[in-house]
């Protein structure tokens, strides 16, 4: 079983935190979210992988290499120009071969049983099986219509809850039959969700969908970004959570620094280098990216500060997502920012 996972796009609704980052880079518990992708698909011995990549591409081949840390053969597919969710998969019809594959995004975070959705797949028999998840406001996705046996039978692009006739999500991951390639023109921008799958019930080409109650999320903007951190920092989403558990819920990565008298009231992750300043409190959820410094009396809420972030001395920060090598002003009251890299906060 081989995968392709898409990575290409802008991750424009993420900005100014992918101002300079690819969106499957942004970290979730201090790890792109990419990298938790890899991670579940070597779990279930999925291991022979190609990613597309347009934006910031070295960001991603510098951070992953060639996948073996992670027990993957990790290939990469380079598009100058964007090609689409089909128009990318079709670039990559030679890697994905003669047999059946799978497609997953890599800026989503799931715990997914991939296992389970092969299974489906193989026991409906069609060209494609789509993963979906029932969500309570269809209004920010795309959903699915279903007929008998779990047939896919149209689509609706996020209608609201009292139009939609389903409330079943695409989830954007997918299984195919490699007679999908059959339905995409080579070297164009083809998209599975506006052309093919439209293109399958046009031509009645049977493909199905498999029902999911695992955890995912999209990361579709700020909001459901800070959520999946804080799912995945509580447990509720089952991805790797790094450094020692040194108190219920308080994760602290090596070579960091506590000052006594510093509080860490969970769920919080300090992550490796951070120096944590003496009366600090830190009010769950927190996250704290590589190398952050908190000065002496700061105060943290429902945040998170990527790498080399410094939040001087009796600075309030709340409700806030800042990136790397940015600077929160000393004696600053900060609430909702959401800051780009390198930037100076409250100064």
């Amino acid at each position: 079983m081989r995968c392709m996972i898409m990575a290409a796009g802008l991750g424009t609704r993420l900005r100014p935190l992918t101002d300079q980052i690819p969106k499957p880079m942004v970290p979730i518990l201090n790890r792109p979210a990419l990298y938790h992708i890899l991670r579940l698909l070597a779990q279930h011995e999925i291991t022979e992988v190609v990613v597309n990549l347009h934006y910031f591409p070295d960001l991603v081949t510098g951070y992953l290499g060639d996948g073996s840390n992670l027990g993957i053969d990790l290939r990469y597919s380079f598009e100058e120009e964007l090609l689409g969710t089909a128009g990318g998969v079709k670039n990559n019809q030679e890697f994905l071969g003669d047999d059946t594959f799978l497609v997953l995004s890599g800026d989503a975070v799931t715990d997914v049983d991939l296992t389970g959705l092969l299974a489906a797949h193989r026991a409906h028999g069609g060209i494609s099986t789509l993963a979906v998840k029932e969500v309570e406001d269809p209004s920010e996705y795309g959903v699915v219509v279903l007929g008998e046996e779990h047939r896919v039978q149209g689509f609706q692009e996020k209608p609201a809850v009292e139009e939609a006739l389903s409330l079943l999500c695409n989830t954007g991951m997918y299984v195919f039959e490699p007679a999908i390639f059959d339905r995409i023109p080579a070297g164009e921008f083809y998209d599975f969700g506006r052309m093919v799958f439209h293109e399958l019930l046009r031509d009645q080409v049977p493909f199905y969908v498999h029902a999911i109650d695992a955890y995912w999320n999209d990361v579709g903007g700020v909001a459901a970004y800070r959520q999946a951190c804080f799912d995945a920092l509580t447990g509720a989403v089952a991805v790797e959570r790094p450094g020692e558990e040194v108190s219920p819920g308080v994760w602290v990565g090596p070579g960091a620094r506590l000052a006594p008298g510093a509080e860490l009231r969970a769920p919080v992750l300090v992550g490796p280098g951070c120096t944590v300043e003496a009366g600090v409190v830190l009010e769950g959820p927190v996250t704290l990216g590589e190398g952050c410094v908190i000065g002496r009396g700061a105060s943290l809420a429902r945040s998170i500060l990527w790498n080399g972030v410094q939040v001087g001395a009796d600075a309030s920060v709340t409700d806030c997502v800042i990136a790397g090598e940015s600077r929160v002003a000393e004696g600053a009251r900060v609430d909702g920012e959401i800051a780009g890299p390198g930037t100076s906060v409250g100064g």
